[in-house]
């Protein structure tokens, strides 16, 4: 190989990294959000095959039968894992709490600098998977699905807005910005399909409104 070929070579291995690195720097930021749900469209054809069931009762339910906010690893548990991927900058202490960061409330468009001004809403409420099914499953079922980061099951938000909520779905309660709300439906469809848990008539409804207009 001649020294000229073989610096052209080198040349061009050089600027091939240097490219890589680039691309590297400029890569987008990891999102601080929920996993990215179903698209709308799917959602619109997962309900057109629900049919509507009555909603059952919330007799013999309890919280403690979802157990939540179970470990992730070391010290660090299923919230402050959901506080540190939807956050900002955010810094945890050797307990894995988080000390300081930013939070954007998808809910209602406020941003917050104290983590416990966050409550971590389960989108789909426990008290809405007893009565849609839940209530037959197994503890250990009901724990993953209380703990489920695979799905856009948990969420960052302002604590009281997460309050007002409770355990209403769609048809009830819906988040107030309402920019969130195609999100939101998309969020909710997709947990409630894949966890095979029912909807009621005025819940479907709401949904399919929703989701008409994304």
């Amino acid at each position: 190989m001649s020294n000229v070929y073989a610096r052209r070579i080198g040349v061009l291995a050089s600027t091939a990294a240097l490219a890589a690195l680039t691309s590297l720097v400029n890569a987008p930021a990891a999102q601080a959000a929920p996993p990215t749900p179903i698209s709308a469209s799917a959602a619109r054809a997962y309900l057109a095959t629900v049919t509507p069931k009555t909603e059952g009762s919330t007799s013999g339910y309890s919280r403690d039968l979802f157990p939540h906010w179970s470990t992730v690893s070391g010290s660090c548990n299923t919230r402050e894992t959901v506080l540190k991927r939807d956050g900002v900058n955010v810094v945890q202490d050797s307990s894995c709490a988080a000390v300081s960061g930013s939070w954007y409330s998808e809910y209602d468009g406020a941003t917050w600098t104290v983590a416990s001004d966050l409550d971590i809403d389960h989108v789909v409420p426990l008290a809405e998977a007893w009565r849609s099914g839940a209530n037959s499953w197994t503890t250990s079922k009901r724990q993953q699905f209380a703990n489920d980061r695979t799905r856009p099951q948990l969420i960052a938000v302002t604590d009281n807005v997460n309050q007002a909520k409770g355990d209403l779905d769609p048809g009830k309660w819906l988040p107030p910005r309402t920019a969130y709300r195609c999100t939101y439906a998309r969020m909710w469809v997709d947990v409630k399909q894949y966890w095979g848990l029912s909807m009621d008539s005025g819940e479907k409804t709401a949904l399919v409104n929703i989701l008409n207009g994304c």
